[in-house]
């Protein structure tokens, strides 16, 4: 096992150098690197510790997981996967900080090149094969669909710079145009945070890809989507758009986002009622997620912006911590559908606990962080009034409920149904370590929210000439 445990020792090197030269560099002014395409914020540095901290979780829990380096085997694939990760996290940092379209499409196909490889790791097995094809034939489609609209952008710009796009779009007298353009580009972002109708991937990949790549791809690229979101819809789109008479008016972005959050978050909730697997189940509620998330952005104010950022970091400890409960029961030779879990409250006390918390925070019940999160993405939308922000908090509050349900359903599984056997389990070390890792904190931000909220404020400060 030694090949694996070098891998990982540069990998997570690798990161903590990379964390040291971020901290060390950080709180100087905004500024635009490489003629502009680029920009070294506040706001892309929030997300790059989101996205070295994600990356390490994931490779410490990829060391003790079978599925991703199958070490029976002599650790075949351990540099690879590593290495793809790093990759990954590289393209991730791009996203967060690309204030030029090329560079964001360049960040987004990087990041999605590399996910199909990392989902179909598991060679032999037709599931993950069958994973890597769907997510490879749907990012496909939405890359092209995406092109489109960032052509028609830049035939009205004449720039791919988001702020010169701005600039020109404000100018212009084609309002179809530029609805048509965000509308398409939209299909891009849509299919890397898995919302509808470019959500069908999700499922699929999440279940058929070792569990911690699954980890990694349902809070990375997820996060990295929305980042990239935030900044195109704060740089490059106005807020206003001109009517054929001539007057600027607002633009019809919260009712568009609005209905695919609403579309989403309902599938989402929906369809996960009826999931046996526990992993299918976790990426229909991360679709959900992101139709919560999506509603921070229908706001387009400040306080909606800083909402998702401190939601996607409270959904980066309850989404890994699940999928790690997954990882170390199946290293143990549990399976993964919601019957397997019967009686695990005291067949693992610790895991079944855990697990406990980690699925009130994701439905938001309180003294978690999900509570915090969802309590500051619903009242930036009330805060900013107007009968559809409203309806969209009240709809948002409602699919929490729904979530309820399906989350139940696992704990009565661990707490209520007899097991089948009365044996104990007992899971690795390194995984309890990591387990508390992520517990801890929701509790903890689910008590005390004020100085995540405080970074989040801070670090919504754009770099924007």
């Amino acid at each position: 096992g030694s090949s694996r445990f070098t891998a990982g020792a540069i990998a997570l090197t690798t990161l903590a150098a990379s964390f040291i030269a971020l901290a060390s560099t950080s709180g100087g002014p905004a500024t635009g690197l490489f003629g502009g395409l680029v920009a070294r914020d506040a706001f892309a540095d929030f997300w790059k510790v989101l996205f070295l901290t994600v990356t390490a979780l994931v490779g410490v829990i990829s060391l003790r997981s079978k599925e991703t380096i199958d070490y029976t085997n002599g650790d075949k694939d351990a540099a690879e996967v590593f290495a793809l990760m790093l990759t990954v996290c590289l393209g991730l940092c791009l996203m967060a900080s690309a204030s030029d379209l090329l560079l964001a499409y360049l960040g987004i196909e990087m990041v999605s090149i590399l996910s199909f490889v990392l989902a179909g790791m598991k060679r032999r097995d037709l599931k993950s094969t069958e994973a890597a094809l769907k997510y490879a034939i749907y990012g496909g489609v939405a890359s092209g669909v995406m092109l489109y609209g960032l052509s028609l952008l830049y035939g009205m710009a004449g720039s791919t710079s988001m702020t010169a796009i701005r600039h020109a779009v404000v100018v212009s007298s084609s309002p179809t145009t530029l609805v048509l353009a965000v509308t398409l580009i939209m299909a891009g972002f849509g299919y890397k945070i898995a919302a509808v109708p470019f959500h069908m991937w999700c499922p699929d990949v999440y279940e058929g890809a070792p569990t911690p790549v699954t980890a990694f791809l349902s809070v990375g690229p997820k996060a990295a989507g929305f980042a990239l979101l935030m900044r195109f819809f704060f740089s490059a789109v106005p807020a206003e758009v001109r009517t054929s008479v001539g007057v600027l008016v607002d633009g019809p972005w919260p009712l568009l986002i609005g209905v695919v959050s609403v579309a989403t978050m309902t599938l989402g909730n929906l369809v996960a009622i009826v999931q046996q697997n526990i992993k299918r189940m976790l990426a229909y509620s991360s679709i959900a997620h992101a139709g919560y998330l999506l509603l921070g952005l229908a706001v387009l104010s400040p306080d909606g912006q800083q909402a998702m950022m401190f939601y996607l970091v409270t959904y980066l400890f309850m989404n890994v911590g699940a999928f790690l409960v997954v990882v170390a029961l199946a290293e143990k030779g549990l399976g993964e559908t919601i019957d397997d879990y019967k009686g695990l409250g005291y067949r693992a006390p610790y895991v079944g606990l855990a697990m406990a918390v980690f699925l009130f925070s994701l439905t938001g019940l309180p003294p978690t962080a999900g509570f915090a999160g969802k309590f500051l993405l619903f009242a930036s939308l009330i805060q900013k009034g107007g009968t559809l922000l409203v309806t969209l908090a009240l709809i948002g509050v409602l699919n929490s409920a729904i979530s309820l349900y399906y989350y139940a359903r696992v704990l009565t599984a661990m707490y209520f149904d007899k097991p089948v056997t009365e044996e104990r389990i007992a899971i690795d070390r390194q995984h309890s370590i990591v387990l508390g890792m992520m517990a801890v904190p929701i509790v903890y931000l689910g008590l005390f929210w004020g100085p995540l909220q405080a970074w989040a404020e801070r670090s919504f400060q754009m770099w924007a000439r």
